[in-house]
């Protein structure tokens, strides 16, 4: 419910604030008073399209604040959205419009904290539905339509609802899955018939060793150079161990020892060294009998040499092919044999998929069966609700047929809702959208609104803007009745030039048009006395407050009074 509104440098709104009820509020005033734009403020405020038109003539910025009381439900929301409603649970939304020299911008906040439009129409869907004079285009839309009649089904309906969409989701995903697994077939299979020819290839050459080839390369120096490694070896040997033309290092160090065991009879200090000396002398002739042994033992091996040049070359093509390097070369070899491996478990995850989405799909055709039964059930309450409520707006011939056809499955069901209407008696039946003018649009709306005035929309703030523009007598007589009936479950915001609608209000407030300064402005009164009502209603009747329009505002006041105790 809306509790307050302030409005600063709007339009030709220099400052005003007004505190707002429940029941019927209705705001009254000369045409062009400036009543409408009150509510283009709530429009804005919640989300409405700006221009810089609106902002105040020599002003720079605009600023519309609006109090809303909060229901558990909107406050569960708002914690979701982790903003804490203020005290008493309050939500407070503001705009500001700026105007700068280069363009024009605005800053939404939801109780302090700055938001963003999105959020800002997900809380005014919420909070409030605006009806106006060429705002009714929405209703002609098939999918509000479904939406309509699901919301005025109730709980039932809209639990099945929610249980096709989940039905749907996972029908969709399996869908999804399955087309990416098949995607491009023939790409797959030329991939598969690649992979397989690879791994063979692969497995052929049997890689195991990622250096198998640095140590192939080294094998093969070795051969290469046998005559001079057994060449070197054996020169080797007469330097450490045994030396034809002189003495080797073995003898040298022998020598050396037994000077140094002399050296020790008669100065033990020196046993260290004489250690070492020892140690040394047990190295090299180990290393002279090593590389004695290693001469003796190279032979030349053309064949094998030969062996080692075609491995050596094999794996260099593999590393080409495959690599560069051999290890990268196995790397790939261990993944496409995994590919090859996924590839045979996707034909049978796509089996199982296909088996799954089956399944699922009869699912989903039943739960949209048991909706479209739903849906009949309550399309048919809806004809007979709607012609009721339409009946006393002027409309007493008035055809209303929902229909649903057959559409496409979707997470709504498979259900196109379709509103017929014909307004007068010997027309046609037509689409909603082709038959019904502004004024029986507003009326049709209205109408509707009041079948759902006992449904979970109640509790919202309905504003009409002008809906009783064109009629008169009777029919503004039912307009009354119906927006009076609609306030006993929502507060409902009314412009109106009617005195039978205003007669009906709760509260009521007068717009006009001031000078101010050489200014224009616009000013609302709070009627809050009998007297000033009385006068205001006089004035709607007949244009000017002599004895005849007094009277009979007093006789509208009267009866309005007495209609309400009735259906209290």
């Amino acid at each position: 419910m809306l509790d307050s509104l302030t409005i600063q440098n709007f339009t030709l709104i220099d400052y005003l604030e007004l505190e707002f009820s429940a029941g019927l509020n209705v705001l009254t005033g000369e045409t062009g008073a400036g009543k409408s734009i009150v509510l283009d403020a709530i429009d804005v405020v919640l989300g409405g399209k700006v221009n810089q038109r609106l902002i105040r003539q020599g002003e720079q910025r605009a600023q519309i604040e609006a109090s809303f009381r909060i229901d558990p439900n909107l406050l569960q929301w708002l914690q979701q959205q982790e903003l804490e409603p203020l005290e008493e649970e309050t939500v407070v939304c503001s705009r500001s419009i700026i105007l700068t020299k280069d363009n024009l911008r605005s800053r939404f906040r939801i109780n302090g904290v700055l938001v963003n439009r999105q959020l800002v129409l997900q809380l005014r869907d919420r909070l409030l539905e605006i009806t106006a004079q060429g705002q009714t285009v929405e209703l002609m839309i098939p999918d509000k339509q479904r939406q309509l009649l699901d919301l005025y089904a109730g709980e039932d309906l809209l639990t099945q609802k929610a249980k096709v969409g989940n039905i749907y989701d996972r029908y969709a995903k399996i869908g999804q899955k399955i087309a990416l697994s098949r995607q491009s077939e023939q790409e797959r299979l030329q991939r598969l018939d690649l992979i397989k020819y690879q791994s063979q290839e692969l497995a052929t050459v049997n890689l195991v060793n990622p250096d198998e080839l640095r140590q192939l390369e080294q094998e093969r120096q070795r051969l290469a150079h046998v005559v001079e490694l057994q060449q070197l070896s054996y020169q080797i040997y007469q330097l450490l161990y045994q030396n034809e033309q002189g003495q080797a290092a073995a003898d040298l160090l022998g020598e050396g020892e037994a000077l140094l065991q002399n050296m020790v009879k008669y100065d033990p200090s020196q046993e260290s060294i004489l250690t070492m000396v020892n140690n040394a002398l047990t190295q090299i002739v180990e290393a002279g009998q090593q590389i004695y042994r290693y001469g003796e033992n190279l032979e030349v091996d053309p064949q094998y040499l030969e062996q080692i040049e075609e491995r050596i070359k094999q794996l260099k093509y593999i590393c080409r092919k495959y690599g560069p390097s051999l290890e990268e070369a196995i790397a790939y070899h261990q993944k496409i044999q995994l590919e090859l491996q996924k590839f045979s478990e996707d034909n049978e995850f796509i089996e199982h998929l296909e088996q799954e989405y089956h399944q699922v799909e009869e699912q989903l055709h039943q739960a949209c069966q048991n909706l479209t039964q739903l849906r009949q059930k309550a399309a048919l309450k809806l004809e007979t609700e709607l012609i009721r409520q339409l009946k006393p707006l002027g409309m007493e011939k008035v055809i209303f047929s929902c229909r649903i056809l057959p559409s496409g499955i979707s997470a709504q069901g498979q259900d196109q809702i379709l509103y017929y209407f014909s307004p007068n008696l010997g027309e046609q039946i037509q689409p909603l959208s082709h038959t019904a003018s502004g004024g029986e649009m507003s009326r049709f709306l209205l109408a509707l609104k009041a079948c759902f005035a006992n449904t979970k929309t109640s509790g919202k703030t309905l504003i009409f803007d002008e809906i009783d523009v064109g009629v008169s007598g009777k029919v503004a007589l039912s307009i009354a009745n119906k927006l009076h009936y609609l306030s006993k479950t929502h507060q409902v915001l009314c412009v109106t030039h009617q005195p039978l609608v205003a007669a009906m209000a709760d509260h009521h407030w007068r717009v006009e048009k001031q000078m101010l300064d050489s200014r224009t402005v616009i000013r609302v009164a709070n009627l809050a006395n009998h007297q000033q009502r009385r006068e205001e209603l006089a004035q709607l009747s007949g244009g000017k407050a002599d004895s005849e329009a007094i009277a009979f505002a007093e006789s509208l006041l009267s009866q309005a009074n007495a209609k309400r105790q009735d259906r209290e």
